[in-house]
């Protein structure tokens, strides 16, 4: 049994399964809920959506996981390569190449498209909404405008 190729295995395992996780943390979609948001009682306003424009949601926390994960991993491969002062040159080339990969894939699965909507309420008030890009919308559409009791506020069709 080769037990560096098995730890490599599952390091690099371990770093697919927590870059999986990260991907999957934050939603600002008008179709998905949190388990805390479910079985509460939400306003709800009507209107007409005067415009749409795309924009880029980004996580508002620097990627650090994903460069410390990556970065280990990247020092373990690299660690298995050469002999000597080869193997260390090998270890730290592979540390900074996947602490680089790793933080590059959680700021990428950190950043969504999504739209920035005004919409002109029936009540006569104008407000501007951000959300992921999951639900297309158009000038003149006639919306639901969602506002939970924490302040989340989602626009539906």
């Amino acid at each position: 049994m080769n037990t560096a190729g098995s730890g490599i295995k599952f390091v690099v395992c371990i770093m697919a399964a927590a870059m999986m996780i990260m991907a999957g943390c934050a939603s600002s979609s008008s179709n998905v809920y949190t388990y805390e948001q479910t079985m509460q009682a939400q306003i709800v306003d009507t209107g007409t959506v005067e415009s749409v424009k795309s924009i880029i949601i980004q996580a508002s926390n620097p990627p650090v996981a994903g460069g410390t994960i990556g970065g280990v991993t990247g020092g373990v491969l690299g660690s298995t390569v050469g002999r000597g002062h080869g193997r260390d040159v090998a270890t730290i080339v592979g540390a900074l190449a996947g602490a680089a990969i790793g933080a590059a894939i959680e700021h990428d699965a950190g950043t969504k498209n999504g739209f920035e909507i005004v919409i002109n309420l029936d009540s006569g008030r104008t407000i501007v909404v951000v959300q992921e890009a999951d639900v297309p919308m158009f000038p003149g559409d006639r919306v639901r405008v969602l506002t939970a009791p924490d302040g989340t506020t989602r626009v539906s069709k």
